[in-house]
């Protein structure tokens, strides 16, 4: 026994609107064009900066379900140091870390910069919406110490 709540559970109105939140914003991010993929890298490298394992797994799942490839999860951590992401990912990752990591306001400008080049206007903000989501997600399992099943 870790001594901690599940708090989705203890607070289950506050979780929902999470949710539905969630679901809100997959639907802004398939509107503004971009692919179930796309998402669930943000998802994951977001998770990999919050070192949420809970939410690792879900996602990993996720990815694979959509046609990700074992290779690019693989490195994912690592990115910026390979050619096997598009210009597109690329961008929806800065700007997701950039999200993530607020304090760095210079990488967060680098990060926005570049987006703006690759990204339409919906894009940047569902790439947003998507890292603030999962943010939120990744906290509520840190803090509850959810298991990985």
């Amino acid at each position: 026994m870790t001594g901690r709540i599940f708090i989705d559970k203890q607070s289950p109105k506050a979780y929902h609107a999470l949710v539905q939140t969630s679901e809100a914003v997959r639907a802004t991010a398939a509107e503004a064009g971009l692919g179930r993929i796309v998402v669930e890298l943000v998802n994951l490298r977001v998770s990999q900066l919050n070192g949420c394992a809970s939410c690792l797994d879900v996602h990993t799942r996720a990815s694979l379900r959509a046609g990700e490839d074992t290779r690019r999860l693989g490195v994912l951590a690592a990115w910026r140091d390979t050619g096997l992401f598009t210009p597109l990912e690329r961008a929806a990752l800065a700007l997701a870390e950039a999200t993530t990591l607020p304090a760095d306001a210079a990488a967060q400008e680098a990060a926005y910069a570049d987006a703006r080049a690759v990204l339409t206007d919906d894009q940047i903000s569902a790439v947003i919406w998507v890292a603030v989501t999962i943010n939120a997600f990744n906290r509520v399992s840190v803090l509850s110490k959810h298991p990985v099943h």
